[in-house]
């Protein structure tokens, strides 16, 4: 349920569930994080997902049963957050829970038309991952990351482009291609250099 492609230094993994609006299960969520965790050698990696939603976050049953606490969140953020290339979410469709992390980790977030976004740990009775408050945050600012979290408010692709949420409204046809124009650049420079550029912006 996890694709992963690798072409000309790109790296495409690709969440494919719709059935299940993309939601992970812990052997989905823990191969995401091996994946990530050995991308090093990856010029560019484009996050994306199949159907209509990026992600609803963690399968309801399995949250319930565990997984809204599980280790495995965080190591996806941090391995994401520590590659040394280009990381684009390339957003399908909403984007909601947990799977926010995997978006606030990359480097750019770009997103269809349709795309909302909503974290309703609060309302279902769990914290979100620790690193996740600090990213959003540190994109869009404490009140508007409260907004979210603790208000509950489901942001357009709109707003969340206004906020800093998302960097790019793109058409659903284009989107991964677009992605891929994106790091385009980065795939044409000296690695070397790609990856002092990117330590030289700041941590994710």
């Amino acid at each position: 349920m996890i694709e992963t492609t690798r072409e000309g230094g790109v790296w495409t993994v690709t969440i494919n569930r719709p059935d299940k609006a993309n939601s992970l299960t812990p052997d989905m969520l823990s191969e995401l994080a091996d994946i990530a965790e050995g991308a090093h050698e990856a010029r560019a990696l484009i996050l994306t997902g199949r159907g209509k939603v990026f992600s609803a976050g963690a399968d309801l049953d399995a949250a319930r049963a565990g997984m809204a606490t599980s280790p495995d969140w965080e190591r996806l953020s941090a391995a994401i957050a520590r590659l040394p290339g280009l990381t684009i979410a390339a957003l399908n469709g909403t984007l909601a829970g947990g799977a926010t992390g995997l978006a606030l980790a990359c480097d750019l977030r770009i997103a269809v038309a349709g795309a909302r976004f909503f974290y309703p740990v609060m309302k279902l009775g769990f914290l979100p991952q620790p690193s996740d408050p600090v990213r959003m945050a540190a994109l869009i600012g404490p009140a508007r990351t409260k907004l979210i979290l603790m208000g509950g408010q489901k942001i357009d692709a709109e707003t969340a482009l206004a906020y800093g949420l998302i960097d790019r409204i793109v058409d659903a046809d284009t989107l991964v291609q677009t992605a891929r124009d994106i790091a385009a650049d980065t795939l044409a420079a000296d690695p070397e250099i790609a990856r002092q550029i990117k330590e030289m912006c700041g941590p994710v």
